[in-house]
């Protein structure tokens, strides 16, 4: 049985880590590899960073943080933001990424996804879904894009499934009614996804407390669940969410310290 990943995620902005709500009204929470080596030393099992300001001009900055990340954590770093292409795939991965995960670009094209499992294997390609209610598709949700702004027309359901039998290894599922407003997960969309796909499924958006971590695993079947705020500011531990969810049977990565 594999042991239930708690990630600890970094929304990059201009180099440094920020948080907000509903991804706006952004607070400046520190700088990103000095926060994701403490992570690691604290026992998250992998970091995930999110570039929320890729543009060509920024990109460099980005490889820089992923660089030093990489050369001082020991666990697996994933990196999203601004992908489009393949080579962008292998200079995230060359810089010490484990894993790229994309977004809006593969909603423009799929085919991304079957091109990047192709040449670097399916573990290395993560499908993040950004998913709004809309009782107008079967599943009850739908992809958007852009930080929730840009609504696709297509069931979220429907889009990992899809997004899975292209090659992605993995799917980052965030709610964009409960991101950053520390309410809980979304269980019933994470519920949808995870029963009805055959890889592993991250839950994102809404975390406010250990026990709404071991909820969305319990009750959900997530395989991984992602925070930011309640790390960032230091509302809780990495090591009281994996206290409680031992306490409550789920198998996790021990904290060392």
């Amino acid at each position: 049985m594999l042991s239930t990943r708690v990630i600890a995620c970094l929304d990059v902005h201009n180099g440094r880590t920020v948080k907000g709500i509903n991804f706006v009204n952004l607070q400046d929470a520190g700088d990103p590899v000095e926060q994701a080596k403490l992570y690691s030393d604290l026992g998250a099992d992998e970091i995930c960073f999110l570039d929320i300001s890729a543009t060509n001009e920024k990109r460099k900055t980005m490889y820089d943080v992923i660089s030093k990340t990489a050369d001082s954590c020991f666990v697996p770093l994933t990196v999203g933001g601004g992908v489009n292409d393949i080579k962008d795939f292998r200079n995230l991965l060359n810089c010490g990424a484990d894993k790229v995960s994309i977004n809006s670009s593969a909603v423009k094209n799929p085919e991304l996804i079957k091109q990047a499992a192709d040449k670097f294997g399916n573990q290395c390609v993560v499908l993040a879904i950004d998913a709004a209610n809309n009782d107008k598709m079967n599943s009850g949700y739908e992809v958007t894009t852009h930080g929730g702004r840009n609504k696709t027309g297509i069931d979220a359901l429907l889009w990992a499934q899809q997004g899975v039998n292209f090659g992605a290894g993995e799917i980052l599922l965030t709610s964009m009614s409960a991101d950053g407003t520390k309410k809980g997960y979304n269980l019933k969309l994470t519920k949808v996804i995870s029963e009805n796909v055959f890889v592993p499924v991250i839950a994102s958006g809404g975390a406010g407390s250990p026990i709404d971590m071991v909820e969305v695993v319990i009750k959900s079947g997530a395989s991984a669940v992602l925070a930011a705020s309640i790390f960032h500011f230091g509302i809780y531990s990495i090591k009281s969410v994996k206290d409680e969810m031992e306490k409550n049977g789920i198998l996790v990565r021990k904290c060392e310290n």
